[in-house]
Parts: structure tokens; sequence; C-alpha cells
């Protein structure tokens, strides 16, 4: 009886997932995205295949539903980025709620293997160590260059050519971020995100206060 369910259990998952690449394959994401490391690198939207390591399933899901423009000048492998001229202004499409929801749970099951979790405690930074590291990633590390911000009376303000980190701790794993600012060509190996000379410590602060970057409490 154990093996018999655990058949149907097996079954249902690899059905299941089926269905999901299909889904996929009929909104056209695989014309955007990457789904493997494997595939030409894609012009026009984020790659996916760490998708569960880096992002939340709830903002997910929202996103799908009401999406949001989160990188203004469009991305860098956009044949028009160099140029000033990416192809931008397309709105993302919109899935209805099932949709959503199938395709966001589609996506946290894809990750990297070995990527190493519990880097980042959800022990807030105090408040003087959040004004020390705010001061790094605006002026040491220029981070503002190139991502949307706020500024201390919590108006917007900073680049456009990378994504906005305005609420990013809403859309973003704490570990991913750490990751990211770590050992970012594990993830886009022809990316423009800097390699920073950051130890354990920085990073688990510069991921906090990344974090923490919200329009509200």
């Amino acid at each position: 009886m154990k093996t018999g369910v655990s058949l149907v259990l097996f079954v249902w998952l690899a059905g299941s997932a089926w269905a999901d690449t299909a889904l996929l394959e009929e909104k056209g994401c695989k014309n955007c995205h990457r789904f493997s490391s494997d595939e030409t690198q894609a012009a026009k939207g984020p790659d996916l295949f760490y998708a569960g390591d880096k992002f939340r399933e709830e903002w997910l899901k929202e996103f799908l539903r009401v999406p949001t423009v989160i990188r203004q000048a469009g991305y860098i492998t956009d044949p028009g980025f160099s140029s000033g001229k990416p192809e931008v202004g397309r709105p993302h499409p919109s899935l209805a709620e099932a949709e959503s929801d199938r395709v966001a749970a589609y996506l946290m099951t894809l990750r990297l293997p070995g990527l190493e979790t519990g880097k980042v405690d959800e022990e807030p930074l105090s408040k003087g160590t959040r004004a020390r590291i705010k001061m790094l990633f605006e002026r040491q590390y220029g981070c503002i260059a190139c991502h949307k911000a706020l500024n201390l009376v919590g108006k917007v303000r900073g680049g456009v050519s990378g994504p906005s980190l305005v609420d990013a701790g809403l859309r973003l794993k704490p570990d991913w971020i750490f990751h990211w600012l770590k050992t970012p060509k594990k993830f886009l190996a022809k990316g423009r995100m800097p390699l920073l000379d950051l130890d354990d410590e920085a990073a688990v602060h510069l991921a906090k206060y990344i974090l923490s970057i919200r329009t509200e409490p």
C-alpha cells in the first residue's frame, strides 16, 4: 500500500509539473526568461532558473496578477540597452489568480544546487549600524548610481539601470541577496553588478539594509 501511494504521488507531481511547464509555454514565458542555465541568455527578462532561491512566493503571486515595473531602463541583455534605447514600456502579461498561483508554486521549485541558506538571520540592524551601512550603500559602494532606494525623508531616489530596491524586502529572499552581493557571477555571468570586496559580516549587514528599504514599516 505504501509503495502504491508513493507511486500515485510521484505520478501526480510529475503531471502537475508538466501542466505548469505547459502553462509557461502557453503564456510565452520562455520568450523572455531562461529556465535553465543551459539556455541562451534571455534578452527581455530576468533568469528564473533560481527563482525559488530569489523570490518570495507571495510577492510573485501578486506580481503575476498585477505586474509592476522593477527595472525602468530595461535589461542589460536587451540589444538596445548599451545605446540607451532598450525595449521597455511593454507591460508584463497579467495572469488570472489560479494561473499566478500555479506559476508561482512552480517557480519556487527552481533552485541552484548547494546554495547555502541561513546566512541572514531575522535580527534587524541597530539604528547606528543601519546609518553606517546606509553611508556605505550610497557613498562607498555607490549602489544608488544604478538602483532606486529611499533618502532620509522617505523619498525615492537613485538610478534606473538596475532593478529598484524600494520594497526589495517584500520581493527578495535574504539569503539570495547575501549570495548575490558576494558572488553575482554565479547567477549572471555577463551582468554588470560589480564584485564588491565583502566579508560575510559586511554582506549580511548590507543584505539587511536592502531588506529594510521600505515605503512602509
